[in-house]
């Protein structure tokens, strides 16, 4: 039996950084990659043949952008393309388009993801951020003892912005908490769906003006940009954290920071941001209440590994004609992060 075609596509640097050593053997001991290198879009002249002969594609971050006739020309023959990262938006549509399957690692992206939110928010309901010791305070260490009682991890409420994959992950795992109410915004999520999850369905004015902690996790199209705004922010309580995992353009920055002035006992625990980083003169560096991490909350170090397995896995099953877990639709396109 032939064995398929294959090419590593991208960047090759990040390629071998995802892949592993191991995931890497068995691919190349699975599938016929005529060279031994990484094509970047800037050699598929050079490479033109292999492109032609190739069945299937694997990338990862640094996948370019292709036209629909760009596929037609190099890649006549491509069955599929295997994504070992997250969101696939940037790429996907004219793939699909032109009847190649796409595959994505966005459930593997996600659990990092939802590792770090879960422990923010167990972070935030605790108090930590409004009472953590700073350099500058030395041992007066003004915030040990805030007048403002703390909720804990006990009786409390928690917003979800969001409930899709990653949104759900995090829901599941607050739902190991005892005794805590999940608040959830997604114009996409069915009632029963909502019930199932054991969440209460609502509007981002009651995740904003009744929870204790608020964790951004949606999609990122026209439609969300700016979508939390003054109006929302204000509505904070007077010790609320707004976690932001998800993109930096649904929030209206001034906005935030206005809010976040005014009672300086909201926390900000920012991952991603607009401009990413902020600009050199945003007060988001400066203000005591805002924690910035620099969108570490996807999969790094060894975490980028779990995305290239999935993907070889979900190769092996593509390739027997089984049914497939992490396939992309041009519908999922709409509401994928």
């Amino acid at each position: 039996m032939n064995m398929k075609n294959a090419v590593f596509f991208g960047d090759a640097d990040t390629i071998e950084r995802v892949y592993s050593r191991r995931i890497l053997e068995e691919l190349r001991a699975s599938l016929a990659f005529e060279n031994d290198r990484v094509i970047n879009k800037k050699e598929m002249d050079e490479y033109r043949e292999q492109l032609f002969r190739a069945d299937y594609l694997f990338t990862t971050w640094g996948m370019p952008h292709f036209e629909n006739e760009e596929i037609r020309t190099y890649l006549p023959n491509l069955r599929a393309v295997f994504y070992a990262a997250g969101s696939v938006r940037h790429f996907a549509r004219e793939f699909l388009e032109e009847g190649v399957a796409v595959f994505s690692a966005w459930a593997a992206n996600g659990i990092p993801v939802a590792e770090y939110t879960f422990a923010e928010i167990i972070l935030a309901s605790k108090g930590f951020y409004q009472r953590l010791h700073r350099k500058s305070d030395g041992p007066d260490w003004p915030e040990r003892f805030l007048a403002t009682e703390f909720s804990g991890n006990y009786e409390i409420k928690v917003g979800i912005i969001g409930a899709g994959m990653i949104g759900r992950m995090v829901i599941e795992r607050i739902k190991t908490l005892d005794n805590v109410e999940i608040m959830v915004f997604d114009p996409f999520l069915p009632d029963e769906k909502a019930a199932e999850l054991g969440v209460k369905k609502t509007d981002l004015a009651m995740i904003f003006s009744e929870c204790d902690v608020i964790s951004n996790h949606l999609a990122n199209n026209p439609q969300t940009v700016g979508i939390l705004n003054g109006k929302l922010f204000s509505m904070m309580k007077p010790c609320a954290v707004f976690l932001n995992t998800g993109r930096g353009a649904q929030v209206v920055e001034a906005d935030l920071i206005n809010a976040l002035r005014s009672v300086p006992t909201r926390t900000a625990v920012l991952d991603v941001t607009r401009p990413e980083p902020p600009e050199k003169d945003s007060p988001l560096y400066t203000l005591p209440n805002v924690f910035l991490t620099p969108h570490i909350a996807g999969s790094i170090g060894n975490e980028v590994h779990r995305m290239a397995e999935y993907m070889f896995e979900e190769w092996k099953t593509f390739d027997r004609g089984l049914p497939t877990r992490y396939s992309v639709t041009l519908d999922m396109l709409d509401t994928m992060a």
